[in-house]
């Protein structure tokens, strides 16, 4: 009777109730997922033995502060005998993939740091292994590009056909350099040049220099192209060619651990789990403005 008489009340309610089924549902699957990564993904590394922690790098590399933090935890804890870094990375952000290199160098000197290469550990993905003591890939593992990138699109014909004409003011004559509603000027262009120039030979020297290989041939294969795990190993970009059970090994070998190895992974804490699952449900979209915000350079 009242769904006939209050059709559109009783969809609202209906509406409600499907709602708070879903979002309950949601909490008991948080509290259960959050539960099983504690418990199925990570091993107690506080026993004393033959622990090496295992970092993963997933996806692109756009923020590096839970890797650092990561590192920084195995690099302390007495017990961690020795450090992989699971690479599974296209590249990613040059400021980012610096600083995950520099950490590397700096704890590479009191803790052993393999990296561990899976489909593909290119560009960004190969600046963060080639900061390590050693290298494993797979035959087929997809790395190198060597090389940065800097690209907008320009959207200024579009903008005619349906009226936009931009206003600008600004505080320097470059300020609006790389606007997408107006043609890069020749001058713009050589700036924007000399700046990938600059970032890549920072990836150039910074490679040479963890790899123990002179920059003059490092620049000779830093041309952007891609290698196969394989033909790395030839250039000598990688040391050993294996999975991630023999960058296991290997890590115990140099860090001269008797006995059983035992990989562990670092706590992953219910916060994190909970944006993980947002992220899948949810799309950032970024509407960004002009020139440089809207201009991204990347080891990708």
């Amino acid at each position: 009777m009242f769904a006939r008489r209050h059709p559109f009340l009783f969809f609202l309610m209906t509406i409600s109730i499907c709602l708070t089924l879903i979002f309950l549902g949601l909490i008991g699957f948080i509290s259960i997922g959050s539960k099983m990564l504690n418990t199925t993904f990570t091993k107690d590394y506080t026993k004393s033995g033959g622990n090496i922690g295992i970092i993963e790098i997933n996806g692109v590399i756009l923020s590096s502060k839970k890797i650092i933090e990561d590192m920084k935890i195995f690099a302390d804890q007495e017990a961690i005998k020795a450090i992989i870094i699971r690479i599974d990375s296209p590249g990613g952000g040059i400021g980012p993939s610096q600083e995950i290199y520099r950490e590397i160098m700096k704890i590479r000197t009191k803790k052993k740091i393999i990296a561990s290469m899976g489909s593909v550990a290119a560009s960004g993905g190969y600046y963060v292994a080639s900061a390590t003591d050693g290298i494993v890939a797979n035959p087929g593992t997809i790395t190198g590009s060597i090389g940065v990138i800097m690209e907008y699109a320009n959207i200024m014909e579009i903008a005619k056909k349906i009226g936009i004409s931009p206003v600008v003011i600004k505080s320097g004559k470059y300020k609006d350099m790389g606007s997408p509603l107006r043609e890069l000027k020749d001058t713009e262009k050589k700036i924007f040049q000399n700046l990938v120039n600059e970032l890549h030979l920072q990836f150039v020297n910074d490679v040479a220099k963890a790899r123990k290989i002179d920059i003059p041939t490092m620049k000779t294969l830093a041309d952007g192209r891609i290698y196969t795990g394989e033909k790395a190993f030839n250039l000598k970009l990688i040391d050993r060619l294996g999975n991630l059970d023999d960058a296991v090994r290997w890590a115990g070998e140099i860090a001269n651990i008797k006995g059983e190895l035992n990989p562990v992974y670092p706590k992953e804490d219910k916060i994190t789990f909970i944006k993980k699952l947002a992220n899948t449900l949810f799309k950032n979209i970024n509407i960004s403005g002009t020139i440089s915000d809207n201009l991204r350079y990347i080891i990708n």
